[in-house]
């Protein structure tokens, strides 16, 4: 899709990234129902109380107020699988911007067919 985008882990957000948040930056969460689900969930209220707006993938187990965030709720997840499952939502989200901005996403520019090792 040609945009910028970082991953910050829950405990670095007030480490620099939340100075960017402001009512023009979306901001996308996974929220898996895991051991970190409270320190994720203080960086949502963060992310609200600067106005970002917020969207949300979800497990179904995590209760949160769905009324105050874009959410898509996934069906309950192992742990051990958690990554993968989460990566495959947040693919189809960088696919469908890229289609919806007009790139071909079947010719990716500046694309290499071979690798070279020096």
């Amino acid at each position: 899709s040609y945009i910028h985008a970082e991953a910050y882990p829950a405990g670095e957000l007030k480490h620099g990234p939340l100075a960017l948040v402001d009512e023009n930056m979306p901001v996308i969460c996974a929220l898996p129902d895991d051991p970190l689900l409270e320190k994720v969930l203080s960086n949502l209220q963060e992310v609200r109380a600067r106005k970002g707006e917020l969207f949300l993938f979800s497990d179904r187990n995590v209760k949160i107020d769905l009324d105050l965030y874009q959410n898509l709720t996934l069906d309950d997840i192992c742990p051990s699988t958690a990554p993968i499952v989460y990566t495959i939502p947040l693919q189809l989200l960088a696919y469908h911007v890229a289609i919806l901005k007009g790139t071909d996403v079947d010719q990716p520019r500046n694309l290499a067919k071979s690798v070279t090792v020096e």
